[in-house]
């Protein structure tokens, strides 16, 4: 899954559950979970995503989500070999949007 969301300095929880099609309740309970998640919080206690924030929970749905991991799983891998994964993931989704461009343009023809 690609996030699509417009280049913003902070996002808020709605936002970023639609861009990942998931509830609100996960978000906040990833956010628990995964000590990686670390929204600002307004005066009203409203959460506010950063950039960071979207990269790692791309990175914690990339793992539980589409790979399969468990939650245990997916924090001991992050904690182990993030930096590896993440290598790995920026990899991936770039050669996706790369396949999504060439299948357009392939369908221009």
């Amino acid at each position: 899954m690609h996030i699509n969301l417009p280049e913003k300095r902070y996002y808020g929880i709605g936002e970023v559950a639609e861009a990942f099609k998931v509830n609100t309740s996960l978000i906040r309970f990833w956010e628990k979970e995964f000590d990686v998640i670390k929204p600002k919080k307004n005066a009203k206690g409203n959460r506010k995503f950063t950039p960071e924030d979207i990269k790692n929970l791309e990175l914690i749905y990339h793992l539980v989500k589409e790979r399969g991991f468990t939650l245990e799983g997916a924090k001991t891998h992050l904690k182990e070999e993030k930096q590896k994964t993440l290598t790995n993931f920026e990899i991936i989704r770039k050669l996706e949007s790369v396949k999504a461009e060439l299948v357009n343009l392939k369908n221009q023809l």
